[in-house]
């Protein structure tokens, strides 16, 4: 697998190949009809549960990780597009950008596809 890069919606930065939004719901403030991404993969992002469940909180990280590796073993086909092509923008809407499901989603493609 190639170059994943992962940029926040909301920042001007350029992006790479193709541009997938990984997020369960659309971001805040931003028109449907822009031409932000090339897909949206929300069946790809966490279920609204667990979402819910791990609230942003970092202390809730690795235990959060092992509960969407599992969810994203059980659907390949939500994450599939992302190995098809090659390299890929990852978005995401999550202030912290350390601690968020498009860096466990790219962690988990990358060791999958190693």
């Amino acid at each position: 697998m190639g170059e994943i890069a992962l940029v926040r919606v909301y920042d001007p930065q350029p992006s790479i190949g193709q541009v997938f939004l990984v997020e369960r719901l659309w971001p805040r403030g931003v028109r449907r009809d822009s031409r932000l991404t090339d897909a949206w993969l929300k069946d790809a992002a966490p279920s609204t549960e667990l979402r819910r469940w791990f609230e942003h909180d970092p202390e809730k990280w690795a235990e959060f990780r092992d509960r969407y590796f599992g969810e994203l073993d059980s659907r390949p086909d939500a994450w599939r597009p992302l190995i098809q092509t090659e390299p890929v923008t990852l978005l995401f809407s999550s202030r912290d950008r350390v601690h968020n499901s498009a860096v466990a989603l790219r962690d988990y493609v990358m060791a999958r596809t190693a």
